[in-house]
């Protein structure tokens, strides 16, 4: 992989990173590749600032500093540009962004030399029908969620897959996740973790009223339908915790595996299992 150009993002709000956006800028140009800004990171290196878009569509690697939200952001920005994410971690949990701030020069290190892979993540494509209409599309690296209001009762949620009845979960709500959703709200709401390049999707009903509905793992190929029964609740839809929409009786909720996966660099400098038991603190006694 040759890198010619990369674009650097950050968290909103984060002057604590001025520092290491100084840096990284030097520590590239030094190397003879030159730099785009966001609109966060433009004023600490005196540079115009550019869209993620724009971003996204003119350079090699997008460097994402922040935590996990400010990578989904990172790769919805980019839309379906193929352009890498690395993403570095600020914050204090991060499963998508697996490298330390610390580490963040090994592993461009690591990378201008071709020895950190770039793992393609799946992304649900996520269609919201009214009255037979399609209303709105998003994409999804994390989860499309369908759940009710704090004050509302519990609402049905009628599910099938590929045409076949799967089952009507009355809950607070129901998960649909990605592999790698399924360390997110997936995982909090009981769901089974699974790594990254595991073609499957998982539902995991949030509160159901029946304990014997279980998180269920289906196919990468299935095309599962969700329709809404609300009775009279306030019902959403939330998508990567970032994009949403107030959902109506009878609306559905098309959900697929879209064609454009998100391509994020995995770690150098350790591997999955090991991410895993430090975030999760596994062994801790």
């Amino acid at each position: 992989m040759t890198i010619r150009r990369v674009g650097i993002c950050l968290k909103h709000d984060s002057p604590q990173a001025a520092e290491l956006v100084r840096a990284l800028h030097a520590w590239l140009r030094e190397r003879d590749i030159e730099v785009g800004f966001d609109e966060q990171t433009a004023p600490w290196c005196d540079a115009a600032p550019e869209e993620p878009v724009a971003l996204a569509s003119n350079c090699d690697l997008l460097v994402s500093l922040g935590g996990d939200g400010t990578l989904l952001a990172v790769a919805r920005a980019a839309g379906h540009h193929p352009v890498p994410i690395l993403g570095v971690n600020l914050g204090t949990l991060g499963f998508l962004t697996e490298v330390n701030g610390d580490e963040l020069f090994e592993a461009l290190e690591l990378l201008l030399v071709g020895k950190a892979e770039i793992v393609a993540r799946m992304r649900l494509e996520v269609t919201v029908e009214r009255a037979g209409r399609e209303e709105i599309r998003f994409e999804a690296l994390n989860e499309a969620v369908v759940d009710k209001d704090s004050l509302s009762r519990m609402i049905d949620l009628q599910v099938s897959a590929d045409g076949q009845a799967v089952t009507t979960y009355y809950a607070d709500g129901l998960i649909v996740a990605t592999p790698t959703g399924s360390t997110a709200y997936s995982l909090s709401a009981g769901g089974p973790l699974i790594l990254p390049g595991t073609d499957v999707m998982v539902l995991t009903p949030i509160c159901p009223h029946a304990l014997t509905q279980r998180p269920l793992v289906l196919p990468h190929t299935v095309r599962i339908d969700v329709k809404v029964l609300s009775r009279e609740s306030e019902v959403s839809l939330t998508v990567d915790g970032q994009q949403g929409l107030a959902l109506q009786d009878g609306d559905r909720i098309r959900i697929a595996r879209s064609p454009h996966p998100a391509r994020i660099v995995a770690s150098p400098v350790r591997n999955r299992f090991e991410i895993l038991r430090t975030k999760l603190h596994w062994g801790a006694r």
